[in-house]
Parts: structure tokens; C-alpha cells; sequence
């Protein structure tokens, strides 16, 4: 059996009986009893909870810290300022694939709390220097459109921060980070707290209403959502461009990882984009399933899902840049077609 890592509150996912499965090297909540389709649908409507310790944190401090994010990635951190979170790419510098797409808290200053997929933490490391602080915090993400109103309850300070803004504060003594930031399309924010405290964070979360809920509605949520997953909307042989990101490579930078192959795309123009498919009936398309138009393969579905809120399939798909809202196409899956046609993102917006 292989070794995963485990988040600071593992002991409490298993006693609410929660389905634990390895992703990125941990192993997180899939799902509790409640199942995934009442956790989706309680994000959707009210609030859940989220542990994401799971992902990496990378402190970068000191004068030449701003240097270093600005040469390291795609957007512009000029753009903002402290107190405020951005999302960026590390590129690849011979080809221009999105190595990791990344949340930046800017805490204060000089001091920047990088924020990397699992799996990534190393990679993104080697590019930026910095301390890996993923093992002394566990965060929780508090997601949904009463998410602020029940966190209040227990953690007012953390209730009043801000959408992509950033706050060190303290709960019952222990110094905290919060952004307003997530990964559900729905408002929020993501705590940051050391880990001896935060059984306790989590026992008053739960205990103001709001459910736990796993890996597995995170990922239909940020499917309805229209928002990418590395290794499948990003990674090896994808660039922004193609992922239809461009609003996250800050152009005017004279220079940063992976720039050059990146003007080369876009002055000789993409081959492909990422778009959205709805699919008709329940069962839901699959990622590497065959996108059709008029019996042709024109695609491939990246991630696809079936979404508990529009009760039919939605798919993100890789298709010729060209393509028309509205064009109907079929999905291979394992020999079934199911009739789809291609529509804007997101598929739900938020509340």
C-alpha cells in the first residue's frame, strides 16, 4: 500500500464516515454520508465546508520577494496590493504549458503566501525559493451563499474579508490568514490556520450549520462553474491561451517564464480553446470521451459531469477555435452518442 499524507483532521473525516480516497499524494474526504449530491446542492443553496489542507503553501518573503512572483509567473501582482489574493500561471519556458495555475495571498508587504496545486507544491517551489509551510496549517474553505452569515457565528472577523481580499486575523489566539477566495463559483473564504488549532475551527464551523463536504462536490461545483483542474484543463501540452485564460498573462511584463512561446502562440493563433458542452439526459459525458460534429472527431472532453443543479451532463471539451454557441455535437461514451451542443461558460453562475 502506498503512503499518503494526511490533513490535521483526518480523525474527524473518519468519524463522520467519510469516503477517503488518495489525491495529489494525501488522502482527502471523497465524500460523507450525506453524499455528494446533497453536498453540491447544500453549497448551491447554504453553506459547506471544505478541508483543502491538501494543497500546497509556499511562504515567500523578504525585499526581492515581488521580484521573484513577477519573473516566476503569468499576471501582474502590481495590479493589486497587499491585502488582496490574484490568480496566475508557472509556465513551461520551452512550450508554454500551464505547470500549475496558482492562488497568491498577498499577506502584507513583503510577505506572500503562494498557493499551488498538491501535487505541484515542489515544482512551484524550485521556481520561486520560499519556505513550504503546507504541514504546519490545515485550511478551510467555507463555501455557499450563506457562507458569511453562518461563519460569523463563530469567526466574525473572518465573515467581513473580502472577495480576493486578504486579512491576518485571530481566532481564539491563533494567528490565521483568511482570503476570499475559493473553488465553487459560490462566495466565501479560505482559512488558514495553524494546526493545533484547527480541530477546534472546524467543530464550530460544523456547529453553526454548516455541512462538510468532500473532494467529490468540489469537483462538480468547479465543473458548473466552468473553472479548469490541473491534468485536465491544465497541464503538459496546454497553454492559457488554449485554456481560454488570457486574461492571466499580464502582457505588459517585459518578461516571465514560459513569455516567449507564449507571444509565438498567440501571434500565429490557437488551434484549439476550451469551451463548454450540455449533454442531454442524466448520464453524465467523461473526461478523454470523442467530441463529434456530423460523425467527426472535433474534440475531446477534458472533465464532464452530471450537474445536480441543471440535471443534465456538462462538459468542458478542447474544440477548434472557430466553433459557433449553440453548434450541436455528440459525445462518445464507450460507444453511446449523447446529443449535446456547445454553450458559453459558466454553465451555473453564482447566486
Amino acid at each position: 500500500m502506498p503512503e499518503y499524507e494526511v490533513s490535521p483532521l483526518d480523525s474527524f473525516h473518519r468519524q463522520l464516515g467519510a469516503k477517503m480516497v488518495p489525491f495529489g499524494g494525501w488522502e482527502m474526504p471523497v465524500a460523507y454520508q450525506a453524499g455528494t449530491l446533497d453536498e453540491h446542492l447544500a453549497c448551491r443553496n447554504d453553506a459547506v465546508v471544505f478541508d483543502v489542507s491538501h494543497l500546497g503553501t509556499v511562504r515567500v518573503e523578504g525585499a526581492d520577494a515581488l521580484h521573484r512572483l513577477q519573473f516566476a509567473f503569468t499576471n501582474d501582482l502590481t495590479k493589486v496590493a497587499p491585502g488582496r489574493a490574484q490568480y496566475t500561471h508557472l509556465l513551461d519556458e520551452v512550450d508554454a504549458s500551464v505547470l500549475d495555475d496558482i492562488i497568491i495571498w498577498w499577506v502584507s508587504e513583503h510577505v506572500f503566501d503562494v498557493m499551488p496545486n498538491a501535487s505541484n507544491t515542489d515544482r512551484v517551489r524550485a521556481a520561486i525559493g520560499g519556505i513550504e509551510t503546507t504541514r504546519d496549517r490545515a485550511v478551510l474553505a467555507v463555501q455557499g451563499p450563506r457562507a458569511k452569515e453562518r461563519l460569523s457565528a463563530v469567526f466574525a472577523d473572518a465573515a467581513e474579508v473580502g472577495r480576493f481580499r486578504v486579512q491576518e486575523l485571530n481566532w481564539h489566539g491563533a494567528a490565521c490568514v483568511v482570503a476570499g477566495t475559493g473553488y465553487t463559483g459560490e462566495a466565501g473564504v479560505e482559512i488558514a490556520v495553524p494546526v493545533d488549532t484547527a480541530a477546534e475551527l472546524w467543530s464550530a464551523i460544523m456547529s453553526c450549520g454548516i455541512m462538510p463536504a468532500g473532494l467529490g462536490a468540489r469537483d462538480t461545483l468547479r465543473l458548473e462553474a466552468g473553472l479548469p483542474l490541473h491534468g485536465h484543463e491544465l497541464g503538459a501540452g496546454i497553454t492559457p491561451l488554449q485554456a481560454g485564460l488570457g486574461w492571466v498573462v499580464a502582457w505588459g511584463k517585459d518578461e516571465f517564464r514560459g513569455r516567449e512561446p507564449l507571444l509565438a502562440e498567440r501571434e500565429r493563433g490557437v488551434s484549439r480553446v476550451l469551451r463548454g458542452i450540455v449533454t442531454e439526459g442524466r448520464r453524465p459525458p467523461r473526461a478523454d470521451c470523442a467530441v463529434l460534429l456530423d460523425g467527426r472527431q472535433i474534440g475531446e472532453v477534458t472533465s464532464g459531469n452530471f450537474s445536480p443543479v441543471l440535471e443534465h451532463g456538462i462538459a468542458l471539451a478542447f474544440l477548434p477555435p472557430d466553433i459557433a454557441d449553440g453548434t450541436a455535437v455528440t459525445v462518445d461514451v464507450r460507444g453511446t452518442a449523447l446529443t449535446g451542443r456547445v454553450v458559453p461558460l459558466p454553465f451555473v453562475a453564482k447566486h
